[in-house]
């Protein structure tokens, strides 16, 4: 890891063993978002990145609910782009389509409101970390029933022994930090 900006970001990532339960190492993203220059050194590399894989061809930056919103409208800001909101199940107002996944025990739906977006419109998804990428996989299919075309996920960490990027089948993926 040679890249300054990235050894900044990687730096402000805490771990704590056993949180939420026994088991799970819990991967800490509040550093970043504390320290001004971590977060602006995160958010100057997705963009990058998205800039040398999509050029000018990304029409929106979809944040996913809850902390996907903290990277997505900053992202968007950067590359000069609008932010939508993919939400919970009941908290967006007016007419939405909706997507279901599978949690650990029972499943949950995410929410996005009809009108968001054209068809045939580029969006790049974004999150603050993959697991097992129920959730991100369930936002692709969301914008999939409006037509629109997901050009890339991206997520702050990747989990890599959770195999969330099977998921997202033939989406490109890309993370900036990755952990067992």
């Amino acid at each position: 890891m040679a890249d300054p900006e990235l050894q900044l970001v990687a730096r402000r990532i805490r771990s704590f063993p056993d949180f939420p339960i026994p088991g799970v190492l819990f991967r800490d993203i509040s550093p970043v978002l504390k320290d001004p220059d971590s977060f602006r050194a995160a958010i100057s590399l997705l963009a990058n990145h998205l800039r040398k894989a999509h050029g000018g061809k990304i029409d929106y930056i979809a944040g996913l609910d809850s902390r996907g919103f903290l990277f997505g409208p900053s992202l968007a800001q950067e590359l000069g782009l609008g932010c939508l909101l993919i939400r919970k199940r009941g908290k967006l107002p007016g007419p939405t389509v909706s997507a279901s996944y599978a949690l650990e025990y029972g499943k949950a739906e995410l929410e996005i409101q009809r009108d968001a977006l054209e068809p045939g419109q580029k969006v790049v998804v974004v999150d603050d970390l993959l697991a097992t990428g129920g959730t991100m996989r369930a936002a692709c299919d969301l914008l999939g029933q409006l037509r629109a075309e997901v050009l890339e996920c991206v997520s702050l960490v990747e989990l890599t022994s959770l195999k969330g990027r099977e998921k997202l089948g033939a989406v490109p993926f890309f993370s900036l930090l990755q952990y067992e």
